[in-house]
């Protein structure tokens, strides 16, 4: 199947959640830099510092902030056309059997409940029309054929629960014009992936913005990782 990609994005509107830091707060400013109307979505907008974005309080785990999110954005805009589900957490780095409920409760809430319920609510703005494009940012972390050794359980569920949260949509939604695909950003240089990790930022999200950018009938229900098409 051909992918081709919008240069620019003008008239189009985008929702990134997680957009204060890291992958988030790069691809909310490369979308804004090429002319789409870029909701910066965060739990306290006064974080939100991207320049051309428009901050929109949104809690991924408070569904009143994500219902009110998206109702402000047909509300104001009439249309939706890209929604990057970003915001995540790492979560504890023990294997599962020392990890406290809690602390599964809290990654599972943020990293897989979370872009379920934002899409949910997204889903009748964005098939308005043909094209509407959901990006999932994953991990090779969740790909089950990368294995699942070292620890951070909750975290390796959470991704793994994220791609078939892309691969149902796809499903679902596909025939009616809609794009979803996940993305592994590789092991980037942020508050989650620490000082150590071999990829800047702007690496992290240039797959991202990438299939932000895909014109309808390109590819859909795929696992990226530099561009390239990988194994779930």
């Amino acid at each position: 199947m051909a992918t081709e990609v919008y240069d620019r994005l003008e008239g189009q509107v985008a929702l990134v959640t997680g957009a204060t830091r890291g992958i988030g707060r790069a691809v909310a400013a490369a979308l804004a830099d090429r002319g789409a109307t870029v909701y910066a979505g965060a739990r306290n907008t006064r974080d939100v510092d991207v320049p051309d974005t428009i901050p929109v309080r949104l809690d991924v785990t408070n569904e009143t902030t994500v219902e009110d999110a998206v109702e402000r954005i047909q509300r104001t805009e009439g249309r939706l056309d890209v929604l990057v589900n970003n915001a995540g957490v790492e979560g504890p780095e023990a294997p599962l059997h020392r990890v406290g409920t809690d602390s599964i409760d809290a990654t599972l809430d943020t990293n897989l409940r979370g872009p379920v319920l934002v899409t949910k609510h997204a889903l009748p703005i964005l098939l308005d029309r043909k094209g509407g494009r959901v990006v999932n940012v994953s991990s090779g972390m969740g790909a089950l054929g990368e294995g699942m050794s070292g620890g951070y359980g909750p975290y390796r569920v959470s991704k793994a629960g994220l791609n078939g949260l892309t691969t149902y949509l796809h499903g679902e939604y596909g025939s009616d014009g809609l794009l979803a695909n996940a993305v592994c950003p590789g092991w980037v240089r942020t508050d989650l992936g620490g000082s150590d990790a071999p990829r800047s930022v702007e690496e992290g999200a240039d797959t991202v913005v990438w299939l932000a950018r895909f014109k309808p009938g390109s590819e859909s229900g795929r696992f990226w990782r530099d561009r390239e098409v990988i194994d779930w």
